[in-house]
């Protein structure tokens, strides 16, 4: 009887994915469970097997006017996640995005005056990436294939491949 219910969960995953990203270029097996903060104006690109979960806590996803994200196959985004695009921000294959996890290309408006400004700077994150929980990816940063961000990390550099970084700024901890 579980695996009955189980088939059908996924079933409904993805439907509920398939219908709520409907405005998004997708591949096959995007599922998403539970309900998604959409705001597509610009471009949304999803790769295959993409795993979306938006329970208890919802998943944000925003393309702003020119702007566009575009993720690679087998990515796993967990709940309370928000990836902002006023540019570009790239998460390619097999990347593991954990619970809380903001990454944004641009801060919106600036110190001084606090008028409106989306100017943005491309984030890349490379292959086989894993964001921990409630970390920062600020604009401009390239994270390098392989590298952990730990959690509650403030990204505000480059990560070179295959390390470990930690800390706000977040700096490296560890290399393998």
């Amino acid at each position: 009887m579980s695996e009955v219910l189980d088939l059908v969960q996924r079933a409904v995953a993805v439907v509920n994915g398939h219908w709520q990203l409907r405005s998004a270029t997708r591949g096959r097996r995007v599922t998403l469970q539970g309900r998604l903060a959409l705001h597509n104006q610009g471009r949304l690109i999803l790769g295959d097997r993409i795993r979306l979960v938006s329970t208890p806590f919802p998943l944000e996803i925003v393309t702003m006017p020119g702007g566009c994200i575009e993720m690679g196959t087998n990515v796993f985004i967990n709940f309370g996640t928000s990836i902002v695009a006023s540019n570009r921000v790239r998460i390619g294959s097999d990347c593991l995005i954990g619970t809380h996890v903001m990454v944004m290309d641009c801060d919106f408006h600036r110190v001084e005056d606090k008028s409106w400004d989306t100017t943005g700077y491309p984030v890349f994150i490379e292959d086989r990436v894993w964001l921990a929980n409630r970390c920062i990816v600020l604009k401009g940063v390239r994270i390098g294939h392989d590298a952990v961000v730990a959690a509650g990390a403030v990204v505000t550099r480059d990560v070179a491949p295959r390390s470990v970084v930690a800390g706000n700024p977040a700096r490296v901890v560890r290399t393998f």
